[in-house]
């Protein structure tokens, strides 16, 4: 079965990695960044070891994001960001093929275990099984 797992975050936490903290997220050092980057890229290279990574990337900042919706007249409507109702947003995302709900779950709480600057906020990891029937069923 395939699984999509999803790590959220904010613009707050994109400036903070880059150096502005604020009161959500303190700003990350050239040293924690090293350790992030480390850490996921070595669980990385352990799927990939497994043959369980089908895909996974990091998602630029919010500010770099745009919403295409309809408006009224059923004309597209673009939007670009950053936007003060979004508070979190994908931050990156890996598609995993693991045996069972039990195996994906393990591997959402190591990523949960990334080290992040003292006083970060704590981010859920959230598993996505993927509807491969196009039924809409799992």
């Amino acid at each position: 079965m395939k699984y999509l797992v999803m790590v959220q975050g904010a613009q707050a936490d994109y400036d903070a990695m880059n150096g502005k903290g604020s009161a959500h997220s303190p700003a990350w050092s050239e040293k924690e960044l090293e350790a992030m980057f480390a850490f996921m890229g070595e669980i990385n290279n352990d799927l990939a070891e497994t043959g369980e990574l089908v895909d996974g990337q990091g998602l630029v900042e919010p500010a770099r994001t745009r919403f295409v919706g309809l408006g009224s007249d059923g004309r597209p409507v673009v939007t670009d960001g950053p936007y003060g109702e979004t508070k979190e947003v994908l931050a990156g995302y890996w598609v995993l093929d693991c045996d069972s709900l039990e195996r994906v779950t393990e591997i959402a709480a190591r990523v949960a275990q990334c080290p992040v600057p003292e006083g970060s906020k704590d981010y859920p990891v959230v598993i996505r099984p993927i509807d491969e029937s196009g039924r809409g069923e799992v």
